[in-house]
């Protein structure tokens, strides 16, 4: 008997596999993959079960399932009420006997670690305070697709050391790529996720963090950043705003990159904060592409865990 895979973090993925996701994706993308393509999901049911909202998750989620042959159907917080209306563990042993899998988007990485423990089907994490596994696929198959290749290449993530960067630190290295991330004193990633990175590291992968975000950009291949202040973390948007004052990734320092890196973002966008307005329409920005690859890799994700064979 199978014994059922979780995806909570990208530790969860092992290099090899995470090279598989990308190279499925990429095929998966192909015009005609919808109609010659297999249906792994066919007759299988997925509960998306979301604590916060969503633009980009839900509807590439619900649009990838369906691609897939699957079924699936959306609940929020005011239906389920994690751990107010009903204890995790209990959802979790309820929505088991109806899904075949369960993707979760969560106000606490704790209450995505108790789904798995209860639940009987698998668990994709489609975001969480700790982690964003699924965006950081999306990312890696994005910048495979504008640079060629993943090996040797730098990113640095100018701005918090949040879900998103956390993910990017943990997954960049083992595929053979540098992580440097630009943050204020205080707004660092902690050093537990540094130590993790370095240990995954394959190669000469440096993982790295610097305050000036002008010298953590030169040479890098890759720009990315994200909101300065996440879901949640409402009451400090002004003592963030002024934090993270020099940290606005927009033309000028695209211009210490240098002209063939990219800039990236996994949106939405603050503008006037992290990037001014149309930093998404720049030359080197691949933000919109980067969205529409949450598609495919998470296709290809849901494949991995759940397919039929």
């Amino acid at each position: 008997m199978s014994t059922k895979r979780d995806l909570l973090s990208v530790t969860d993925l092992t290099a090899d596999e995470t090279r598989r996701i990308l190279d499925r994706a990429r095929e998966m993308k192909t015009p005609d993959f919808e109609t010659r393509g297999p249906k792994p999901l066919q007759g299988k049911n997925i509960a998306l079960l979301f604590e916060k909202p969503s633009l980009r998750t839900k509807a590439s989620f619900q649009v990838g399932i369906q691609q897939l042959g699957g079924f699936s159907f959306y609940m929020g917080p005011e239906e389920v009420g994690l751990g107010v209306r009903e204890p995790v563990s209990d959802v979790a042993r309820v929505l088991s006997g109806y899904v075949d899998g369960i993707v979760a988007r969560v106000n606490s990485h704790t209450s995505l670690e108790e789904l798995a423990v209860y639940s009987t089907v698998p668990v994709v994490n489609a975001l969480s305070d700790w982690e964003h596994p699924c965006q950081t696929m999306a990312d890696l198959l994005t910048i495979q697709e504008s640079k060629g290749k993943l090996e040797g290449l730098g990113l640095t993530f100018v701005g918090d050391g949040n879900n998103v960067s956390r993910s990017l630190c943990l997954a960049l290295p083992p595929v053979g790529m540098g992580f440097t991330i630009a943050a204020p004193p205080g707004y660092c990633l902690d050093d537990g996720s540094l130590d993790l990175a370095r240990n995954r590291a394959s190669g000469a992968s440096l993982v790295q963090t610097i305050i000036d975000p002008v010298l953590g950009v030169q040479g890098a291949d890759v720009v990315y950043t994200d909101a300065w202040t996440s879901m949640g973390q409402e009451a400090e948007s002004e003592v963030r705003r002024r934090a993270f004052q020099g940290y606005t990734v927009d033309a000028a320092l695209m211009e210490k990159a240098g002209p063939e890196a990219i800039f990236m973002h996994d949106m939405p966008v603050h503008y006037g904060e992290e990037a001014p307005t149309g930093m998404l329409e720049h030359p080197q920005s691949v933000a919109y592409a980067q969205a529409h690859n949450r598609l495919h890799a998470q296709k290809a994700v849901l494949e991995l865990l759940l397919g039929s064979g």
